[in-house]
């Protein structure tokens, strides 16, 4: 994981998931620079956190992505609630990474 600031996460998403970089980018313009606001960066940067620590493990991506797939298709609301659930650990566990990791 690169450094915790905007602009070392921005350039790891461009060398490492540039797929990512239109969205970064929008979301950084819409929420931070038109608004000239550094209020929403905290947020910003534990959103972009998550989905760049995703987005450089394919595997763990996908496997994300196909819970919270199987969780909108089930018709069991426990079952739904537990394949969340476990998406949103997953989610949490990447959160937590620390630069250099």
């Amino acid at each position: 994981m690169p450094d915790r600031t905007p602009k070392a996460l921005r350039k790891a998403i461009a060398e490492h998931a540039p797929k990512l970089l239109p969205d970064f980018d929008a979301h950084w313009k819409r929420a931070i620079a038109d608004t000239f606001d550094l209020g929403p960066a905290p947020a910003f940067m534990a959103f972009w956190w998550g989905e760049y620590a995703l987005a450089r493990d394919p595997e763990l991506d996908a496997h994300v992505q196909d819970l919270e797939l199987r969780a909108s298709e089930a018709t069991d609301n426990a079952e739904a609630k537990a394949l969340l659930e476990e998406a949103a650990r997953i989610r949490h566990r990447v959160q937590q990474l620390e630069p250099g990791e």
